[in-house]
């Protein structure tokens, strides 16, 4: 059977599950979510599996479930594709580990991995937002203040996390900002984040859709 993209489960195999229990997050804060106000088309997850026998099958194909956008600016969609909890990483079981309803917050648990989409509204639409109110909502608040901590901040989206983060950007344009540089990023351009202090600004007048490999990090090692 070919799957088209269009539902859930792939009939007449195994299927998903979506009663993973929570990641172990040290610290971790409750991320608040609303319906997300989202421009772009929404993201296609196809997930991929064994039946009983060992013969490679698709789980799944459709529109990803885990779906969230903070309340403070529900235009900020975010996509979770996959997380993990540890390394390495389990590759037999049907559980979904991004199911609609879970939201992890900003970064990883230890030894753990967040496969994210994030659309970017333009950075017009952050006029009159809470950015501490934000980052409180999307489980961010201390990468916030490590970022506010390590350098002189010039934009509201700085923020430090300690992971080794692959950003792609998918759709449109943004500017990646660290303490000292800035770069603008296009279309299919890619971006390895080290555990530095960094914010992305959408200058353009359309929103910017961008992958995160989000991978627990440590400095020094």
């Amino acid at each position: 059977m070919v799957a088209d993209g269009t539902g859930g489960p792939v009939r007449g195999r195994p299927e998903l599950s979506g009663d993973m229990p929570d990641h172990e997050h040290t610290g971790r804060a409750d991320v608040v979510s609303v319906e997300p106000e989202q421009a772009l088309s929404p993201v296609r997850r196809i997930v991929t599996g064994h039946r009983a026998d060992g013969r490679s099958v698709i789980l799944s194909d459709g529109p990803a479930p885990c779906r969230s956008a903070p309340p403070a600016m529900p235009q900020l969609v975010a996509t979770v594709l996959w997380t993990t909890d540890g390394t390495p990483a389990p590759l037999d079981g049907e559980e979904d580990t991004a199911p609609a309803g879970r939201v992890p917050p900003m970064a990883p648990p230890a030894n753990g991995t967040i496969l994210r989409i994030a659309d970017f509204p333009p950075d017009s639409a952050y006029d009159d937002v809470d950015m501490g109110q934000l980052f409180r909502e999307i489980g961010g608040a201390r990468h916030q203040e490590a970022g506010v901590e390590s350098g002189d901040v010039r934009h509201r989206w700085f923020h430090k996390t300690p992971t080794l983060d692959y950003a792609i950007v998918l759709d449109g344009e943004v500017w990646a900002l660290l303490d000292e540089d800035e770069t603008l990023m296009r279309t299919g351009e890619l971006l390895i984040q080290r555990g530095t202090n960094h914010a992305w600004a959408n200058r353009s007048d359309r929103p910017c859709r961008i992958a995160f490999v989000l991978i627990d990090g440590q400095e020094g090692s």
